[in-house]
């Protein structure tokens, strides 16, 4: 019998991927998070950057709360147009919950432009996307976890017990075929950063993919392994995000966010008399 080509073995690998998949939506649910710090009104001005420091997008942090309701929504522009939208609504009665998440993400720097909805009573899951130039749906039914963390990582950050973070959060993967997913959640320790002239310290998270399954054996050998995430939170009695080094779709690069100053310009408007 002859040789396999590398060509073939490529293919069948990518082929087997998908068909197991589904295994990692079997893993034991993760811990949620306990609310330590209530979440309420928030307006953040952010930018968006690849990790040489050239800008991409500049971004808005909107949320507002109603009892144990909060909504979050975070936006990015794009220099080419594209934007990047997700609004999750979840609860902070003594656990956080996620309710909904709603993705849109569209324009040239998506390479798979799509919106994603994901309703957290039903378990229903929603793709709308693009392919070959026609208009397709997705719907899958998830079993939802208590811990699915689409669009509130950076709560739950702000939330864990310093330097102790849950070991594992679920996550809906943003894809044309929607999966459910496991983030792997460790501390890289304590990293020192200043504001003026002021020195001050954050805890590094570092969150890996768990595809699971022979998924998780077989994607690093076709370079479908994504690449780890990293956030930045500043502890103490009012925890605060600093930076996150994550890609934003799929196959995407890490990309830096971070928190923006506000520019004035150089000459103000005269006062009215």
């Amino acid at each position: 019998m002859g040789r396999t080509a590398p060509t073939d073995r490529r293919k069948l690998l990518i082929w087997l991927i998908p068909c197991v998949s589904l295994l990692a939506a079997y893993a034991v649910p993760g811990q949620t998070v306990t609310v330590r710090h209530a979440e309420g009104l928030v307006h953040g001005f952010l930018t968006l950057k690849t990790l040489d420091g050239t800008p991409l997008a500049d971004g808005d942090l909107i949320q507002t709360s109603r009892g144990d309701r909060v909504t979050t929504r975070l936006v990015f522009h794009f220099k080419d147009g594209s934007t990047h939208d997700e609004t999750a609504v979840y609860s902070q009665r003594q656990r956080f919950r996620l309710i909904t998440n709603h993705l849109v993400q569209k324009g040239p720097a998506f390479p798979q432009p799509l919106d994603m909805s994901i309703d957290g009573a039903s378990g229903q899951v929603t793709v709308r996307y693009t392919d070959d130039g026609k208009q397709k749906v997705e719907t899958e039914h998830i079993d939802v976890p208590p811990d699915l963390a689409n669009g509130v990582i950076l709560t739950l950050l702000k939330n864990v017990q310093r330097g102790a973070p849950p070991k594992t959060i679920s996550l809906v993967a943003a894809t044309p075929k929607p999966r459910l997913v496991k983030l792997a959640i460790s501390t890289a320790g304590d990293e020192p950063f200043s504001t003026g002239a002021t020195a001050r310290k954050a805890t590094h998270y570092v969150l890996k993919v768990e595809l699971g399954g022979i998924t998780g054996l077989l994607a690093p050998l076709v370079g479908k392994q994504p690449p780890d995430s990293h956030v930045w939170i500043l502890g103490g009695e009012a925890p605060a995000f600093v930076k996150s080094e994550q890609p934003l779709y799929a196959g995407g690069p890490l990309w830096r966010i971070e928190l923006a100053s506000p520019v004035w310009p150089a000459t103000r408007p005269a006062a009215p008399k």
